[in-house]
């Protein structure tokens, strides 16, 4: 898709920095270029130029120039970016220069990444890894969110569509030809196994106990307990510094209180929650509701308290009480120490892991394949006409299109693309 405007952006960091890289990208890029000093750009080499203001030739900064022509860029377009100093005031005055040219306007959040889809240079499930890199915040979501970036997922969805194409192939080709002698006859039989096979494909990606959304959103441990049973002090043990209020006086957390751990390469999101009991206080009231709702959306849920209960999930562990010996009295050794806390969450995550096939990180995608399994089901019915076969099958074709992007609706588009940074 071309576009007659011209975006820029500071596509680096927060300053101050070092240095701060400003992305130009559009048919107007390279008159850019020019108008501020940079000319004669060989392509995709560092060109070490003066920058200047070209209504009165005033200098603006020294730095390296590229240029990227398209379609060989990020975006598909010609490309411009500028490597300056990272000042305030140095970037700021290179912005509103570019900003003065004609065609040349600021780009909005993930323009760039959009513009690189609707030309072709990355699909949906790759620009959607690429946002979750920029994002990443441990090893676990970086090696995901980069696996995802150069293509994980298309491959396996691209295959998928190749797969229904074919089937949809034969089906034409029994329904249309049946009396040529060069078809096989009932050679749309053969599409039934094939239906089941990949219904199995695709239910065994889903098959993944959320572990892909766990690592992009991070693994929720909730402590849950009774008043005064050393949820706030475990949690300020575990993230190493103080983070809830600690007090001898029960119900003295409301709210919940968050603390975000590395564990094992894993974002872990441990809530400290209100204390259980019965209480005519209603702010206390809500927050014991907001418990209740933490525990609900937590993967692991620690049970502390000086009594076990009766019985647990499969998502809870009873730990006892926690606390220190001089302050509350709990017994630390009926639970341990914080180590072993993060070894017991580690030994739970690793039971999670999984390393084939690549791992879907959205709910957008179970969604859409788990409608396409509901209709690779229907389509399965042996004794079921071949043409509702057929439109069973273009349904799950459509499903994985909207999965990479070949069908996209704006709406989506702009959900997917507020995502990023403006820069990217």
């Amino acid at each position: 898709m071309a576009h007659s405007d011209t975006i820029f952006a500071l596509a680096s960091g927060a300053l101050p920095s070092g240095v701060a890289v400003i992305r130009i990208s559009g048919p107007h890029a390279a008159a850019a270029a020019v108008a501020l000093g940079a000319e004669d750009l060989a392509p995709r080499q560092a060109s070490l130029r003066q920058l200047h203001d070209p209504a009165d030739s005033s200098a603006l900064d020294e730095g390296l120039v590229l240029s990227f022509p398209g379609p060989h860029s990020f975006t598909g377009e010609d490309v411009v970016e500028l490597q300056v100093h990272g000042g305030r005031a140095s970037v700021q005055a290179i912005l509103d220069v570019l900003g003065s040219q004609n065609g040349l306007r600021p780009a909005e959040a993930g323009e760039f990444s959009r513009r690189a889809f609707e030309n072709g240079r990355m699909d949906l499930t790759e620009l959607e890894g690429l946002a979750d890199l920029v994002e990443a915040e441990t090893e676990e979501q970086r090696k995901l969110a980069f696996a995802q970036s150069r293509g994980a997922l298309r491959e396996i969805y691209v295959g998928w569509r190749n797969d229904l194409i074919a089937m949809r192939a034969m089906i034409e080709a029994d329904l249309d030809f049946t009396d040529e002698e060069d078809v096989p006859d009932s050679v749309a039989a053969a599409v039934f196994d094939r239906v089941v096979e990949l219904r199995g494909k695709i239910a065994a990606q889903l098959d993944d106990q959320r572990y892909g959304e766990i690592i992009r959103d991070g693994f929720r441990v909730a402590l849950v307990g009774p008043p005064n049973a050393g949820k706030s002090t475990l949690l300020n043990n575990l993230a190493g510094r103080d983070v809830a209020i600690v007090s001898d006086v029960a119900g003295t957390t409301r709210d919940l209180v968050e603390a975000v751990l590395d564990i094992a390469g894993h974002k872990v999101i441990v809530t400290d929650t209100a204390g259980q009991r019965d209480t005519a206080d209603p702010i206390e009231r809500e927050g014991i509701r907001r418990a209740q709702m933490a525990a609900e959306d937590a993967d692991l849920i620690l049970r502390l308290g000086r009594d076990a209960p009766d019985t647990l999930s499969g998502t809870e562990i009873f730990l006892g009480s926690f606390g220190d010996e001089t302050g509350t009295g709990y017994d630390m050794r009926s639970l341990g120490t914080a180590d072993a806390i993060i070894d017991l969450i580690s030994t739970r995550l690793n039971e999670l892991k999984r390393s084939e096939p690549p791992l879907m990180s959205r709910v957008r995608h179970r969604r859409l394949l788990e409608s396409a399994v509901e209709d690779l089901g229907q389509a399965s019915d042996r004794g079921k006409p071949l043409e509702l076969v057929a439109d069973d099958l273009r349904s799950v074709s459509e499903r994985l299109g909207r999965l990479s992007g070949t069908i996209a609706t704006d709406d989506l588009l702009d959900a997917i693309f507020s995502e990023f940074c403006i820069g990217k």
